[in-house]
């Protein structure tokens, strides 16, 4: 079935839309960064640059690493953002951009996120690397997805309960990441269950002049525990590309290093030698 082009729009080019890319502009690996100037900091660690491209805060570099063909996006900040990008990405592999249908053939995408998070254990101090095993999605943008037996329902019930979830928010949901991911590239590094909110302020429990609708939500999250699965830290990406992954047929990791822990008020601000330090070692064992 042909895809209406109000459904699927591209630009003048033929590119596709939000992104401005081709089919052959991106690599089955594909590196995700919120920050757009973040994209040159994993290009610089290519061997090969061989494309450069951007359309308002979405930037593309494309080039290779000892022989592997590797892609860096930025997507922005938010889970909205990483709604659009997954769905492209997924458009450019797996639907004829001429014809508007989809191919017979579905292709896989390797997909690393690499941001920052603030910790929600005090166990875990600022400076050090979470690759999330499990997302748990605070935004809802899911919900709008078909997604049976895509979430882990049990951890998201026991998750409701415990925290006493309010009805006017929007119902979590559970996504595990890529097993293949998480052995080949964070084999070494910190494991847990991120939590995704649509938000920086309010929606991660922090009160800067708004009063917060439920000030006692942090501690909650921070006291879960589901067979030995409990809250690590929270970030604004990781559930939806996860949850789109498993929706569309890609594998997905994110790797998150911490530069808060908000549990004891700790803060890095100055992190960019560590975050170029994750970088380096992501695109290596890509």
């Amino acid at each position: 079935m042909k895809i209406p082009a109000s459904e699927l729009p591209k630009q003048a080019s033929g590119a596709i839309y939000h992104l401005n890319l081709f089919p052959e502009d991106i690599a089955d690996n594909i590196i995700l960064v919120g920050d757009p100037g973040r994209v040159s900091m994993i290009s610089q660690h290519f061997d090969t640059i061989d494309l450069k491209k951007s359309n308002r805060e979405l930037f593309t570099h494309t080039g290779t690493k000892n022989g592997k063909r590797i892609t860096a996006i930025s997507t922005g900040m938010g889970t909205d953002n990483v709604e659009i990008v997954m769905n492209e990405l997924d458009a450019l592999v797996n639907i004829d951009l001429e014809t508007m249908e989809v191919k017979p053939d579905h292709h896989s995408l390797n997909l690393v996120r690499v941001g920052t998070s603030g910790a929600l254990d005090e166990r875990f101090t600022p400076g050090i690397v979470i690759a999330t095993q499990y997302a748990m999605g605070l935004d809802g943008v899911i919900h709008f997805y078909n997604h049976h037996g895509v979430d882990h329902e049990d951890v998201v019930k026991a998750f409701v309960e415990h925290t006493g979830w309010g009805e006017k928010l929007p119902y979590p949901y559970c996504v595990k990441g890529s097993d293949d991911l998480l052995q080949r590239i964070a084999f070494d590094m910190e494991k847990g269950l991120t939590l995704t909110a649509p938000g920086f302020y309010a929606p991660q429990g922090r009160a800067v002049r708004g009063p917060l609708k439920f000030p006692g939500m942090n501690a909650k999250i921070a006291s879960f525990d589901y067979q030995g699965l409990r809250c690590t830290n929270m970030e604004m990406e990781c559930a939806a590309l996860y949850g789109l992954s498993r929706v569309l047929g890609h594998n997905a990791l994110t790797c998150c290093l911490l530069i808060a822990n908000r549990v004891t008020g700790e803060f890095v601000s100055d992190y960019h030698e560590l975050m170029d330090q994750l970088v380096a070692k992501v695109v290596d064992r890509f």
